[in-house]
């Protein structure tokens, strides 16, 4: 039997627990109709993951080389992380500590088209988190400062 580390998510003090519920939830299931057994979880609370500086994400990345675990399983790619130079990075150490990464909502292979897949997907992670970023630029400069201070004590 396959043994499985969940590692869950969400990126900012705006997002609700809910997410992080809903994303163990999902990985619980996928890991019950594959016959996986679920050993470790790791979550990150309001960390982005533009970037590796969240502790739970890098004691998951130093405990796979433990023999832990064989899969980390993750609701979407984008909770793995949003930079693609860090995807690679990252991919490539569990893969040398023999651990797979798989999602719950995103399926490929290890095929040729599945590799192109993953990278598509990627690609599009770093989109969201780029263009996110600029269009809450904009929206600072249009707003009025005392309305913007206000949103930032919420």
């Amino acid at each position: 039997m396959k043994k499985v580390a969940i590692y869950r998510t969400f990126s900012s003090d705006m997002q609700r627990t809910e997410s992080i519920t809903a994303q163990t939830r999902a990985c619980k299931v996928a890991c019950s109709q594959k016959g996986y057994e679920i050993v470790k979880v790791y979550a990150d609370e309001a960390k982005s993951g533009k970037n590796d500086k969240r502790e739970q994400f890098q004691q998951m990345i130093s405990d796979s080389s433990l023999g832990i675990f064989d899969i980390i399983m993750v609701h979407k790619l984008d909770r793995f992380s949003r930079d693609p130079a860090d995807t690679m990075t990252y991919n490539k150490i569990l893969k040398n500590n023999g651990v797979e990464l798989l999602s719950v909502s995103e399926s490929f292979d290890n095929t040729p088209k599945g590799a192109i897949m993953n990278a598509v997907i990627v690609g599009m992670n770093q989109y969201y988190i780029l263009n996110l970023a600029r269009e809450v630029k904009k929206v600072k400069k249009k707003m009025p400062i005392s309305v913007y201070q206000m949103a930032e004590k919420l």
